[in-house]
């Protein structure tokens, strides 16, 4: 039986040279240099560090801007809560790998509700879809892009 796989993941290493291009910019524009503004990566964090909070939402444009040009879709990153202090605000970025519970069920559940002819089943972070046609497979792919899930979703191992 045809299959294949409903994920979300991010290219780790496209994520870092956003940041990357984005620390070079901030080191090279007028009303930015001099400032201690930066863009930090740790494992699947980012952290945005400004002087002031109007830079930091400049600093988020930037780190946007280099995401989008690199094919990084923005709604896999989570924004925290800014920390503004006197001399320093922060602002923290989770960037969402594979599906969580919730997300799976909902995707299982607009499924069902569009009354295609296949099965799902949660494994994991990722969501199996298997049907009995190609053509139905294709449906709910061409569905999924078109739900308002506001999910980053790839579909991979499309199985004959």
């Amino acid at each position: 039986m045809p299959s294949f796989d409903v994920v979300s993941k991010v290219d780790h290493h496209e994520v870092t040279n956003a940041i990357d291009q984005a620390n070079r910019e901030i080191n090279t524009r007028f009303d930015l240099k001099g400032t201690n503004t930066r863009v930090e990566l740790s494992k699947n964090t980012i952290t945005l560090i400004a002087p002031a909070d109007f830079q930091l939402k400049q600093l988020d444009e930037i780190l946007r801007n280099k995401l989008a040009k690199r094919n990084v879709d923005t709604r896999s990153l989570d924004y925290k809560t800014p920390e503004i202090k006197l001399n320093e605000a922060r602002q923290v970025i989770e960037v969402k790998q594979g599906l969580d519970t919730e997300a799976a069920k909902k995707i299982v559940k607009s499924i069902k509700e569009a009354n295609l002819k296949v099965q799902t089943t949660i494994q994991g972070e990722q969501v199996r879809v298997t049907g009995k046609k190609r053509d139905d497979l294709q449906a709910v792919i061409a569905y999924l892009r078109d739900a308002k899930l506001n999910l980053s979703l790839q579909f991979e191992n499309f199985r004959d």
